[in-house]
């Protein structure tokens, strides 16, 4: 198994199933790339049911548990790309654009299109900045230093666990208003936690260089 330092520590990597379902999309030749891509399909789809259970076009509870689906299938992408390059021995030359930038793009689609649902735009527009920036930081500590800083305590995992469970949680407000309250919490939480993130991977990121310094 090839070492790689960009990815992130994941117990699930060695869970049966998980590697189960690696080798049968390898040997169905899908390819890692074609399994980052999907993972941008998945956030449109619940971004799409986010929205739309605001608006009234698909049943609340419907739109808030298949946004929180999507949001899994989302994660279950990020897994098995990584797991089906490295693994699977089908890690190709753009294979770390693809493992970044559509991370970048359904964290972004996620984050403001809830926001959005809640009437609340700009504080999911600032949560999606702040997701994007948390993976700068890591990446330019990652040029500087060598190694990538995946601390929280809102990371990628941690932002779509908070907003799993605020969509589930929206889903059960139909049982007595549809204010979208919890997704609100959710999202400044998400928002709030995601800079502090910023700023401890800036300080952990300062400190490891001024060590290195002679």
């Amino acid at each position: 198994m090839e070492d790689d330092s960009s990815r992130r520590p994941l117990k699930t990597r060695s869970t049966e199933w998980a590697r189960s379902l690696a080798r049968a999309l390898t040997s169905a030749g899908i390819s890692p790339n074609a399994i980052s891509a999907f993972s941008v399909v998945a956030a449109l789809i619940g971004g799409a049911a986010f929205i739309g259970a605001s608006r009234g076009w698909v049943p609340w509870p419907v739109g808030w548990v298949a946004g929180a689906a999507m949001i899994q299938l989302r994660l279950l992408c990020n897994l098995m790309d990584g797991m089906v390059a490295i693994e699977g021995g089908k890690k190709s030359a753009t294979g770390d654009l693809w493992n970044e930038i559509p991370d970048r793009l359904a964290d972004t689609i996620f984050l403001v299109s809830a926001g959005w649902a809640v009437g609340w735009p700009w504080v999911g527009a600032l949560a999606a900045w702040a997701a994007v920036m948390t993976a700068y930081v890591r990446a330019m500590g990652a040029a500087l230093t060598g190694a990538h800083d995946f601390c929280g305590p809102c990371a990628k995992p941690h932002r779509m666990a908070i907003l799993t469970v605020g969509a589930l949680s929206t889903a059960t407000e139909a049982l007595w208003r549809e204010s979208g309250a919890v997704m609100k919490v959710a999202i400044v939480v998400i928002a709030v936690g995601t800079c502090l993130t910023i700023l401890r991977r800036i300080a952990r990121l300062a400190a490891k260089l001024k060590e290195a310094r002679p």
